[in-house]
């Protein structure tokens, strides 16, 4: 849980990556169109790799069979023109007009999700195009100026015209995808959320840094070094190798994370 939001997916690396917050009707990279994700409305793509891509055209046939809206897909600029002509061969093949969106990204870009939240991306390092998503909430605070007088002198004030209060903004929840360790030196934000939601595909010298590096990926030894920088409250990994099993995986963590980090660094989704 973030909060009153809900963090509900799967993934295993070259597998299927897909996460969801149903309250808020996103979801991150939809693997193959896994069933928890297509009830979702708009969906931020972070690559064209197919365990975390391969779902855009089913979720867009999904949408059009239960006559919902059509969905809006944010993803990086490259993948925007390749995804059309994908979708243009579908039609052709199922002889059906499809309802969609594709929306280009760059570091520059904020979506609105609600008054509430909204999401920015940021840039992170893998192999090919990719981004990594931060979700913010936006709130109404009162500006230090004010601070310290009474209620009814405030409210005095905001009906002369008076603006008596600031929008503040926090880093939520940030989510990675596939990308190696550089994204950290990438974006302030991505690592200042209370949640950062991030790879971690190897844990052990069966695959070494150099390794995770050709790949795009991110090892935990590199993690460790970096642990007592992060401001993240919980660091969720994800991605993981199909080599371990969870019990392996966690067995691993437990014998490798210093005891301080421990409860803040965890397998998601664990056992």
């Amino acid at each position: 849980m973030l909060g009153d939001l809900e963090l509900f997916g799967l993934s295993l690396s070259g597998i299927h990556t897909s996460l969801t917050l149903p309250q808020l009707g996103i979801a991150f990279d939809v693997a193959q169109g896994l069933p928890f994700s297509l009830k979702q409305k708009k969906f931020f793509i972070t690559h064209g790799h197919m365990d975390h891509a391969a779902g855009i055209p089913y979720v867009i046939s999904q949408k059009a069979l239960l006559h919902e809206p059509p969905p809006i897909f944010y993803m990086p600029e490259s993948l925007v023109l390749p995804m059309t002509e994908i979708m243009n061969q579908w039609e052709k093949i199922e002889k059906h007009d499809y309802q969609y969106e594709f929306i280009s990204i760059n570091e520059a870009s904020e979506i609105d999700i609600n008054p509430r939240y909204f999401i920015r991306p940021f840039s992170t390092v893998h192999r090919i195009e990719s981004f990594g998503f931060t979700l913010f909430s936006r709130s109404k605070k009162l500006h230090p100026d004010f601070q310290g007088r009474s209620q009814s002198e405030i409210q005095n004030l905001s009906h002369q015209g008076q603006d008596v209060s600031q929008t503040h903004i926090e880093p939520i929840l940030s989510f990675t995808g596939d990308t190696q360790i550089e994204f950290i030196n990438k974006s302030r934000w991505a690592t200042e959320a209370k949640t950062l939601v991030m790879e971690c595909t190897y844990l052990d010298q069966r695959k070494d840094i150099a390794h995770a590096k050709t790949w795009g990926h991110t090892h935990l030894d590199e993690l460790l070094l970096l642990l007592d920088e992060l401001k993240a409250k919980d660091i969720l990994l994800i991605h993981l190798s199909s080599r371990y099993s969870i019990a392996e995986a966690e067995k691993i963590l437990l014998e490798r994370l210093p005891k301080k980090h421990q409860d803040r660094v965890r397998l998601f989704p664990g056992q």
